[in-house]
């Protein structure tokens, strides 16, 4: 078991604790063939594994903390993102693949087909989620304009091919042709997945085949300077039941590592992923986006055609990655010019770039690792990095994102105009779009999904590995129906109760997160028992209406870095429950009255250990000693031969609200740390 105050964490395997044994089960080998109706999952649906995920028919939110979520998303993101692009021209471009004009007026950079298909996807799992004649309409619409801009050899690209443009496939290094298929991909296996296999299955059927023949084994020995092709090829080849994709995502997977790519001086092969074959990899690096969507398509591949070195190797990557190279909100990403990970423990605060992309490619990789092996570390890190990381881009709006999500911000800066394209790193708040917009849509895609997320399914009955509000009714393979319906305050209260609808005997299977190990407890028929482990599995023939309750402890605590953090090394961090929480400016106190005068800074703020955290609906309180910020430390030059005797003196201590970090600044301009510098106790 992992002590809850140590960061980054470890990866050993969690054990489940079985608890209210009235019946005998038996739980499936890790190799267990998950059953037919694993072809209805969500975004991942492997043909075997040992947990199967659980489709838009079969699994619901339906209220709470994430049901809001949901419903910003469907009611503003959706069209923020729609709006957006076609006001900038983006959704156009494919009307001038048609007229023939796109040569001269094609609008933005070379991508941006992208995220009209992230959009498309977004689109399509929300309809899968809450059907709505409306927003069919609207999808129906953009789909055709897509389709109608495809060639006859099933090629779609509004950069490249056309008069006035490069050629086809002529810079696979930054062209991202094959990104933006892989993406048009993924769009069409939500469709199919929500029950609909209409015009833009047709399409990707089309394009899918166009790029088999152009980079299959008859085809040119080439890969695509952005990985996402091959994690959206082995998801269209399970979804269409067609080997031919797989092949193709497996040999661009072995092709890559062998230096096929052109590179610049300035990042190098890392930066492709295109330096160590995937196997040989014994960690991510270079870009962390395309080194996240790459690992997933690996262990994909690796899952459909048994192949344990390259799942073994994936795993391994991951597991350093998490140790290492992972910052506390779940984040991935410390360096600003190539948006890569940095060396092993170079996670600085105030530079983490920590891309809410890379956040998400990291949750699609862990969703694999878990359904592959049932590890609750894997869902551990989801929930960390969804409620953290991914959440803190979406302004409380729904009309402004975070592209870079750093954990310390020393100046205030400024709010960007809401009619304006913003420079993607440059934000100092929330901006409405980006020129390279891959983040709204990536959490619009997200949101439109998360409920796939949460819970799974075996032989013997269900697995929940996320909370909040949902509804769930899934059948066992040998017809068993398993109907359950979660309630939670999740993730400010910590009980999550579960009832079961119909009579069934059955395994329920409740992750317990790692923070919580030491003190959860499970409530079943009025009998109250502490969990051990992981997981905690309640196996009983169960009557209609029974409900049995986790208990999850939400008092705040105090987090260390590992002492090779460098940036950090001093500090401590604040949680609670699953929520990472931050100091931000709008919480301090005005020290105009002071002795010396002047605002609080969260610059000069140092958290005193002597006296207790006291928690919050949200968040918590803690005691902070606070110096104006115009006499903080004040000297002619910031270094000496000796060390200082000590801190000035503190202007005030006072009790200062920690909300959680996923909400910063959603109050204007302000300052935020989330590593607090600890004030003496001398």
């Amino acid at each position: 078991m992992r002590p809850s105050n140590t960061f980054p964490f470890s990866s050993e395997k969690k054990h489940r604790c079985p608890l209210s044994h009235d019946v005998a089960v038996t739980v499936p080998a890790p190799t267990a063939v998950a059953s037919a109706t694993a072809l209805r999952g969500g975004p991942v649906a492997p043909s075997r594994s040992r947990l199967r995920p659980l489709g838009p028919d079969e699994i619901s939110i339906d209220g709470g903390f994430w049901g809001e979520r949901q419903a910003l998303n469907a009611d503003v993101i959706l069209a923020h993102c729609e709006t957006w692009m076609e006001r900038i021209g983006w959704s156009a471009n494919f009307d001038r693949v048609v007229d023939g004009t796109v040569g001269r007026a094609h609008s933005g950079i070379e991508f941006v087909d992208s995220e009209i298909y992230k959009l498309l996807e977004a689109m399509a799992w929300e309809l899968a989620r809450r059907p709505s004649p409306a927003l069919d309409a609207r999808y129906r619409a953009l789909v055709a304009r897509v389709a109608a801009a495809q060639e006859p050899d099933g090629y779609l690209h509004t950069s490249f091919g056309h008069p006035g443009q490069p050629a086809r496939y002529s810079n696979l290094e930054w062209g991202h042709e094959l990104y933006c298929f892989g993406h048009l991909f993924q769009a069409a296996v939500a469709r199919l997945r929500g029950g609909h296999d209409d015009e833009l299955v047709d399409v990707a059927r089309r394009l899918a085949d166009h790029v088999y023949r152009e980079f299959g084994p008859d085809g040119r020995s080439a890969i695509c300077g952005h990985p996402e092709i091959e994690v959206a090829l082995a998801e269209l080849s399970r979804a269409l039941d067609e080997p031919r994709y797989l092949e193709l995502a497996r040999l661009f997977i072995e092709r890559r590592g062998n230096g096929l790519l052109a590179t610049t001086v300035l990042f190098g092969h890392e930066y492709f992923q295109d330096d160590v074959p995937v196997r040989d990899a014994t960690v991510l690096r270079g870009h962390a986006v395309r080194a996240l969507y790459l690992a997933s398509g690996a262990l994909d591949v690796a899952t459909e055609t048994g192949d344990r070195a390259l799942a073994d190797a994936v795993a391994l990557q991951w597991r350093n990655t998490v140790s290492r190279r992972t910052y506390i909100t779940g984040g991935m990403g410390s360096h600003h010019q190539d948006e890569a990970f940095g060396d092993d423990y170079e996670l600085p605060a105030d530079r983490a770039y920590s891309e809410t992309c890379a956040g998400i490619g990291s949750v699609m990789l862990s969703w694999r690792l878990l359904l592959e092996t049932g590890d609750t570390a894997y869902a551990d890190l989801i929930e960390r990095t969804l409620l953290n990381n991914v959440l803190a881009s979406p302004r409380e709006d729904g009309r402004a994102f975070f592209y870079t999500n750093p954990l310390q911000q020393r100046t205030a800066g400024a709010s960007p105009p809401e009619d304006v394209l913003s420079e993607r790193a440059e934000a100092s708040l929330r901006a409405p779009w980006f020129e390279v917009s891959c983040c709204p849509t990536n959490v619009a895609r997200t949101l439109a999904s998360v409920a796939l997320y949460f819970a799974t399914a075996d032989a013997i009955g269900v697995q929940l590995h996320q909370y909040g509000d949902a509804s769930i009714r899934t059948t066992l393979p040998d017809g068993r129906v398993l109907a359950l319906q979660v309630r939670t305050g999740y993730p400010f209260a910590g009980d999550v109760s579960v009832t079961v609808l119909e009579p069934v005997t059955a395994a329920i299977t409740l992750r317990v997160p790692a923070w919580a190990q030491d003190a959860a407890t499970l409530t079943v028929a009025g009998a109250t028992t502490r969990t051990a482990g992981g997981s905690v599995v309640v196996a009983r023939t169960f009557a209609a209406g029974e409900v049995f309750t986790l208990h999850l402890p939400m008092e705040p605590r105090i987090v260390h870095p590992h002492p090779r953090i460098d940036a950090v090394r001093g500090t401590v961090a604040v949680e609670r429950g699953p929520l990472v929480l931050a100091l931000e400016s709008p919480d301090l106190p005005d020290l105009s009255a002071g002795t010396s005068g002047g605002p609080a800074s969260t610059e000069h703020a140092e958290l005193d250990l002597t006296r207790p955290l006291r928690s919050t609906p949200t968040g918590a309180t803690a005691s902070i000693a606070l110096r104006a910020d115009e006499d903080a430390d004040a000297r002619p030059w910031p270094y000496a031969a000796a060390a200082a005797a000590g801190s000035p003196a503190p202007d005030r201590a006072a009790e200062v609200a920690l909300t959680p970090y996923f909400a910063w600044a959603n109050r204007g301009p302000s300052t935020m740390r989330v590593w607090l510098p600890v004030a003496p106790t001398t």
